[in-house]
């Protein structure tokens, strides 16, 4: 449970550090690309020393495609969408939208691994669903946002699926490759693309130096050690249980945006991000229907 939390905390910051390196449209910094490309460039260099450091056998052919979609969730979709939308919402707007993430998860798990889920979980995805546009709307209406807010909403559910579609298809080899190795495969698999991409997208100009710690903590931690103490604490607790730690992510990310960016503890975020964790929450219990074998209680999350 330790390592899970553990996990989770260092999930959880990845949404202020990743403002931190991208900055905001009035005061941009690293672009979003070159976020996107250096931090999985980072962690594909030190996968790579893990590898081989390890003597890992390399991924059969059976193996490459769920790694590729993992690749394209994790590695690339999630990020770049994330750095967009974190120069428009601040870090606490972008936790309660990614608070949908554990149910999401759930459905694509449902729909890829023909998973029948109950009435319930439905019902309750389709709550927290709700209370995302709800919150977004709300937001957006206010005096001084207008429509850029609502389009990185677009972008923030976008980032949320496609890290979904990496956690499941990552999920499907995790039993053969082993927890640490799949998330350094897809790290190592997605260096053709993302070393050039980085050195092509250098920024031309000047960032703070904070902007570069950003990118530095996206890149080892976020992309990389991370999901070590992530996935050995699930296999070591259950997944079940210790998913369950994942609930506290929406919370600590606006807790570590005040003092990493000054922003207000707003008690109006605070209050959706607490109701759609109820809902995710609920959610959860109906992920599966019951009876349901250990393997497929597993990859369901």
């Amino acid at each position: 449970m330790w390592l899970g939390v553990l996990g989770v905390c260092i999930f959880a910051i990845t949404l202020p550090m990743t403002r931190l390196a991208t900055g905001t449209a009035a005061s941009p910094q690293l672009s979003p690309w070159f976020v996107t490309f250096g931090r999985a460039a980072l962690a594909g260099a030190l996968s790579l020393v893990f590898l081989l450091a390890t003597r890992s056998r390399l991924p059969t052919p059976a193996q490459r495609k769920p790694l590729g979609i993992a690749l394209l969730g994790n590695a690339l979709g999630y990020p770049l969408l994330l750095g967009f939308a974190l120069r428009h919402v601040s870090s606490g707007h972008a936790a309660v939208i990614t608070a949908l993430l554990p149910l999401t998860t759930a459905a694509v798990a449902a729909w890829v691994l023909h998973q029948r889920a109950r009435l319930g979980f439905w019902l309750c995805a389709g709550l927290g669903s709700a209370l995302v546009v709800v919150f977004s709307l709300s937001r957006a209406y206010q005096p001084g946002h207008g429509f850029g807010l609502e389009w990185a909403d677009v972008l923030l559910l976008g980032a949320v699926l496609a890290a979904s579609m990496g956690y499941v298809y990552g999920a499907q080899v995790t039993h053969a490759l082993g927890a640490e190795r799949v998330i350094c495969w897809i790290c190592v698999m997605a260096l053709p693309i993302s070393l050039p991409g980085a050195l092509l997208t250098w920024p031309a100009h000047s960032v703070h130096t904070t902007a570069w710690l950003g990118l530095l903590y996206v890149g080892v931690f976020s992309m990389w050690a991370g999901f070590f103490a992530w996935y050995r604490g699930m296999a070591m607790g259950g997944a079940l249980k210790v998913s369950q730690t994942q609930l506290l992510q929406p919370f600590l990310s606006i807790l570590a945006a005040v003092p990493l960016l000054g922003e207000p503890l707003e008690w109006g975020t605070l209050g959706f991000a607490l109701a759609v964790i109820a809902t995710v929450f609920i959610g959860k219990r109906f992920s599966t229907p019951t009876p349901v074998s250990s393997r497929a209680s597993k990859e369901s999350v």
